[in-house]
């Protein structure tokens, strides 16, 4: 039943009743991993669609000099890799925890034999992804008509929501990433990242210190310009 619970609360599987639930429940495995673990490398055969329940996992990709390129961070309720379970391809990145991290792991092929028993499942889970889309779209033309600033700070107040823990007045994040990761994220400069930091450090609505950034002033932050 903790495992029902559990997936009630991931998007993909919103629209499945009780019965269907309780079949995807059969299949799921809970996997704890250690902060700066590797989930997955990229090119190795997909074996398994993941779940964030709690955690925050970075995606990458590394070029032949070997340096990584983040191409993505995953908080809590994301699933991961997007190819899902109807693209049989290799993981098309590399996938680390950046913290103590939890997640739900459905191995592709005990989904796809369940799908086949029951057909229902698969068609809920294509509409629930084709809303997916729409929102994704919707939110890439928000993206790229939103000015860089706003950007970051609409990750910061994401990440406060989602992986920040209060304490007092003030909501710690531990995002133990480099200024230049966080820019490859939000798709600008280094330069640009640190500016806009220092100067939120400034008018003391955040603290940065080398894996962690604390919102002092939560307000302050949504409401900067």
């Amino acid at each position: 039943m903790e495992k029902q619970s559990v997936l009630q609360q991931v998007p993909l599987f919103q629209d499945l009743n009780e019965q269907e639930l309780a079949r995807i429940g059969e299949i799921v495995i809970h996997r704890t991993f250690t902060k700066k673990t590797v989930i997955f490398t990229e090119g190795s055969e997909k074996e398994a669609v993941f779940f964030i329940q709690n955690g925050l996992v970075k995606a990458y990709k590394t070029d032949e000099t070997g340096h990584e390129q983040i191409v993505s961070l995953l908080q809590t309720g994301d699933m991961f890799p997007h190819t899902g379970f109807f693209k049989h391809a290799p993981y098309p990145a590399t996938t680390e925890t950046l913290v103590d991290t939890d997640l739900l792991a459905i191995p592709v092929r005990a989904f796809e034999q369940l799908i086949l028993a029951m057909p229902t499942i698969a068609c809920k889970v294509i509409d629930v992804l084709s809303s997916k889309i729409r929102d994704l779209q919707q939110k890439l033309q928000q993206f790229t008509g939103t000015d860089v600033n706003r950007r970051i700070l609409s990750f910061l107040l994401d990440l406060a929501d989602k992986q920040g823990e209060t304490k007092g007045s003030r909501i710690y994040i531990d995002l133990p990433i480099t200024n230049q990761e966080l820019a490859n994220v939000v798709g600008t400069s280094r330069e640009t990242v640190s500016r806009l930091l220092n100067q939120l450090k400034k008018e003391q609505i955040i603290d940065k210190q080398r894996s962690q950034i604390i919102i002092l002033d939560k307000d302050a932050l949504r409401g900067w310009k």
